[in-house]
């Protein structure tokens, strides 16, 4: 949707649900990182904020709403790729992060790194950034196979990796640092393995919605809004700051 569509238009936010800290349902509720900071923007931009859940196996085919008019924002801790700027137009970033390598310390306490994993199999999520990573480890050896779940299915994933039926999980780390919160059986081993700028998205020929967030993007950090929101939400993490 155009930004001079209405007066009052209504921002429609897609997210890939769960993934926290960035989305993620509380009571019921949205909430999380990206909840908070696209609710500003839409405030800056006099806009009426609505969230849209996305629950596609891939996640790149969240994209699509773009195109076809189910949303407005992709928001969703979205790293900008070669292959997404060709269905999306990003805003600019507002977080760099990257991969982490999360595994089962009770049943393989050898594993500290992705140097460790000869022989296990590595769980991922269909269309997430993680593909690359595990597919470069399966290429030089370092992993037995690629575990692929549905985008929704990262709890399971998750449950699989303490059972033992599979050996470890790739994910964005400040994801996947609050998704083993309740698995104690699991922990983030080894993060920073790649580095990724995160940013909104929005169609193609929407540049103007794409300028009017970027603005109000640099308000919200001129004024420190940004910043509590990093404290808030990301201060377990260890390679993740807000871009500047």
């Amino acid at each position: 949707m155009a930004c001079a569509d209405t007066a009052r238009m209504n921002l429609r936010i897609a997210s890939a649900v769960p993934d926290p800290p960035f989305e993620f349902f509380e009571n019921g509720e949205p909430a999380g990182f990206d909840v908070e900071l696209t609710r500003a923007i839409a405030s800056k931009l006099g806009a009426q904020w609505q969230f849209v859940p996305y629950a596609g196996d891939d996640f790149n085919g969240i994209f699509a709403g773009l195109s076809d008019g189910t949303c407005d924002v992709v928001a969703s801790g979205t790293t900008i790729t070669p292959a997404r700027q060709t269905v999306a137009a990003f805003a600019r970033p507002y977080i760099r992060s990257g991969q982490s390598l999360a595994v089962n310390v009770q049943a393989t306490p050898h594993v500290r790194s992705v140097e460790d994993l000869h022989g296990l199999s590595v769980g991922i999520q269909r269309g997430n950034t993680s593909e690359a990573v595990a597919q470069k480890l399966l290429d030089e050896g370092k992993i037995a196979k690629i575990a692929w779940y549905a985008y929704h299915d990262i709890e399971i994933a998750l449950g699989d990796l303490e059972a033992g039926r599979i050996g470890a999980v790739i994910k964005l780390e400040p994801v996947l640092r609050a998704l083993v919160e309740t698995h104690p059986a699991l922990s983030v081993v080894q993060a920073g393995l790649t580095d990724e700028l995160i940013a909104y998205a929005v169609a193609p020929a929407n540049g103007e919605l794409c300028e009017r967030i970027n603005d109000a993007q640099k308000a919200l950090l001129e004024d420190g809004s940004i910043d509590a929101l990093a404290r808030k939400w990301f201060a377990r993490t260890v390679h993740t700051a807000v871009y500047r």
